[in-house]
């Protein structure tokens, strides 16, 4: 009786398994899915990430920039990567081209979801050209530095207008005679450029050595020798916007190329950039026993550094 109960229920048991529809059935077959969108896509010889934006549910559009200097028009642009949502399909393929060589600069894609409804994206080509490249000369090193600028500890002055802390032979005055120079040599596969620097000594021949020489004489080069002496590399990231300048013995410092400007720094401090500028963030400890001290702003807390610099016609 309890063997036949058993099987009983078992054969009950397999009825119900077997009535049971497949979890992933719906899933394979794709009758929910109605998405039709490009995740990310990436051209031959294109610069940074492509901005990707979802107007509606048929219209989408993207920018995208072209390194204008390595093509010889927007004619014949490769697709060499896209990922679409789950089951899309698109009507460019990898290795197919895109012709953005008329007055929009623009082509479409279509893309389709599984359930056959379609979003047709607009994708206009921007032409890159990199900035940073060419030879300039250095007109000024600028801090920013003391610890309370809240309570007026704060200031923003040329490393040079405090002589006197410097070494006489070979303090920061000795590098505004120098040249730099950013060579373009290709790009990664992110699209980020990267190439040759030089930072050439000017008539004097002198690198500056940033020793502090007041009281107590400190070696401040960690804070600013941001550029190699002689060669070196850099690159340019446009995701986050940082430059990296590689020395010799391969280590790095990071800042950002900017234009002309005002940067407001708060407590009524600021900093104008009149034609371009080398920027890097520095990591000074407050002070609170040398504040108002040149020791302070140069040694203890120096906030931000700015590398000004004009570009050679």
């Amino acid at each position: 009786m309890k063997a036949l109960k058993y099987i009983l229920i078992l054969t009950i048991v397999a009825m119900q398994m077997a009535c049971q529809k497949d979890p992933l059935e719906e899933i394979e077959e794709g009758d929910w899915n109605n998405e039709r969108s490009i995740i990310n896509i990436k051209f031959a010889n294109q610069v940074g990430q492509a901005e990707i934006v979802r107007d509606d549910e048929s219209t989408g559009h993207i920018t995208i920039a072209i390194n204008v200097a390595a093509v010889p028009d927007l004619s014949n642009i490769a697709l060499n990567s896209v990922q679409l949502s789950y089951g899309a399909t698109a009507t460019l393929k990898e290795g197919e081209s895109l012709n953005f060589e008329n007055a929009d600069k623009s082509a479409t894609v279509t893309v389709t979801s599984p359930t056959g409804k379609s979003r047709e994206y607009i994708i206009t080509a921007t032409e890159f050209t990199e900035t940073i490249v060419g030879t300039y000369d250095i007109n000024n090193l600028i801090v920013y530095g003391g610890t309370g600028p809240e309570y007026g500890g704060g200031a923003v002055m040329p490393l040079t207008d405090k002589p006197w802390v410097w070494p006489e032979a070979d303090g920061p005055h000795v590098e505004l005679d120098n040249v730099l120079t950013f060579e373009l040599e290709g790009f990664t596969e992110e699209g980020n450029t990267y190439g040759k620097f030089t930072n050439s000594a000017g008539e004097d021949g002198l690198y500056a050595n940033f020793n502090f020489v007041g009281d107590p004489e400190t070696d401040v080069n960690n804070f600013y020798r941001k550029l190699p002496k002689g060669e070196g590399t850099w690159a340019r990231n446009y995701t986050t916007g940082m430059v990296t300048l590689t020395f010799s013995d391969g280590h790095t410092t990071s800042g950002t190329f900017v234009g002309s400007g005002t940067e407001d720094l708060g407590n009524g401090l600021s900093k104008t950039v009149d034609n371009n500028a080398l920027a890097f963030t520095l990591n000074g400890t407050d002070n609170w026993d040398k504040i108002y001290s040149d020791y302070d702003k140069f040694v203890s807390k120096p906030r931000k550094f700015w590398i000004d610099i004009t570009k050679r016609n």
